[in-house]
């Protein structure tokens, strides 16, 4: 059981890098394929009310979960917190890598968006 917890707090983690995969990128997928931009528009929804809100993912809570039945020591901060910030870059630059990726996910949605609007123009003609 406690192999089972280690593995499901493994696969959390991999879907929770992912999850933020998909934040960055998924906006410029839905130029190609417009269903994705639902479900993108609520990871980036979630992504916002977390910097501005102290929230929990429930992928973070999954996680600790499955951690905790693995025998495995918590967390003790966010994913991002743990897995991200000072591992991929300083943690003094968070903000900046904030602004930037934000910035990526902007374009993307600014490019569907006129993307969207030239189709239907075509399409009327």
């Amino acid at each position: 059981m406690v192999r089972m917890a280690g593995f499901f707090a493994e696969a959390v983690m991999l879907l929770h890098f992912a999850v933020l995969a998909f934040l960055l990128v998924g906006g410029f997928l839905a130029w190609r394929w417009r269903g994705v931009i639902y479900p993108h528009l609520a990871i980036g929804a979630w992504a916002i009310l977390s910097l501005l809100v102290p929230v929990t993912c429930p992928l973070t809570t999954a996680e600790e979960f499955f951690r905790a039945q693995a025998g495995m020591p918590p967390l003790g901060t966010g994913f991002i917190d743990h897995y991200i910030d000072g591992v991929w870059y300083p943690e003094s630059a968070s903000t900046l890598v904030q602004l930037v990726l934000g910035s990526i996910v902007i374009i993307s949605w600014v490019g569907f968006y006129a993307g969207h609007r030239a189709a239907r123009r075509l399409s009327r003609c």
